[in-house]
C-alpha cells in the first residue's frame, strides 16, 4: 500500500470548553475543493476508535459550513469524543492512463480529538490531525525529486520502469517538479492559515515513509 502523509496540530490551552470553537476555526481554514460539497461526512466517536460510532452524517448533496458541522457536533460533545470530517481539496494528479496532469478533488480526512479520547491520544497525535492523502503527492515517486540523483530507486515493476523512462525526459521531470511543488505550496499555505486562525503551539508534518517528511518538502521546494 502507498504511504500516507499527515499533519498534526496542538493548540495552546486546549480543553473541553474551547474544543468546538477551535474545531470550527480548523475546518474554516481548510482549502476545500472548488467543486462542492467540500465537506462530505461527519463521524462522531466516543472512548476510542474500536467503538461503534455514536453518529454518522452523510453531508453530500448539501453545502455545510464549519459552523453547521460544529453545531451538529455540539449534540455529542464531551472530552472523550473525537470528530472525524471527510473533505475534499484540489491537488495535481498525474493520470497514468492519459499521462497528463489534472487538478482533481482528493479526499482529506480531518480529526479533532478530545483530551480523554482513546487514552489521551491527542498528546501524541495532536488535538487536530489531517490525513493528507498519499505521500507521493508531496514527495514524488522513487526519489526522483531528491537533490541527489543517486537516491533514485531502481524499478521493481514494469510500470515503475515505464514511469522512470517517461521521467527521463527533461520536460516531463520539470512538469513533475512543478506540479509537486504546487501541491506542497498548497499544504504549506494551509498550515500558515491555520496558524493565523488558531493559537497553534506546534505543527508536525509527517508521513509513513519519510524519516523527515518536512525536510523532504523543503528540499523539493528548493529545487530549481
Amino acid at each position: 500500500m502507498p504511504n500516507r502523509a499527515f499533519a498534526s496540530l496542538w493548540v495552546r490551552d486546549f480543553d473541553d470548553s474551547n474544543m468546538l470553537m477551535h474545531f470550527e476555526h480548523f475546518l474554516a481554514s481548510v482549502p476545500v475543493s472548488a467543486e462542492p460539497p467540500g465537506f462530505t461526512e461527519l463521524v462522531i466517536r466516543a472512548v476510542d476508535s474500536t467503538e461503534t460510532p455514536l453518529e454518522e452524517f452523510d453531508l453530500r448533496g448539501q453545502i455545510m459550513t464549519p459552523a453547521d458541522i460544529t453545531e451538529i457536533a455540539r449534540e455529542q460533545h464531551s472530552d472523550d469524543v473525537a470528530y472525524e470530517v471527510a473533505a475534499r481539496w484540489d491537488l495535481w494528479i498525474r493520470e497514468m492512463e492519459s499521462v497528463s496532469w489534472k487538478k482533481k478533488p482528493e479526499r482529506l480526512d480531518l480529526f479533532c480529538h478530545g483530551l480523554r479520547y482513546d487514552g489521551g491520544l491527542a498528546a501524541q497525535w495532536g488535538h487536530f490531525m489531517a490525513d493528507l492523502g498519499f505521500e507521493h503527492l508531496f514527495t514524488g515517486h522513487a526519489g526522483l525529486l531528491a537533490a541527489e540523483t543517486a537516491r533514485v530507486a531502481r524499478p521493481e515493476h514494469p510500470d515503475e520502469a515505464r514511469f522512470l523512462m517517461w521521467m527521463s525526459q527533461p520536460q516531463n521531470l520539470r512538469a513533475y517538479q512543478e506540479k509537486t511543488r504546487e501541491n506542497i505550496q498548497k499544504l504549506m499555505g494551509w498550515m500558515r492559515t491555520v496558524e493565523e486562525a488558531m493559537p497553534v503551539e506546534r505543527v508536525r508534518l509527517w508521513s509513513e515513509g519519510e524519516e523527515n517528511f518536512e525536510a523532504r518538502l523543503d528540499e523539493i521546494l528548493a529545487l530549481r
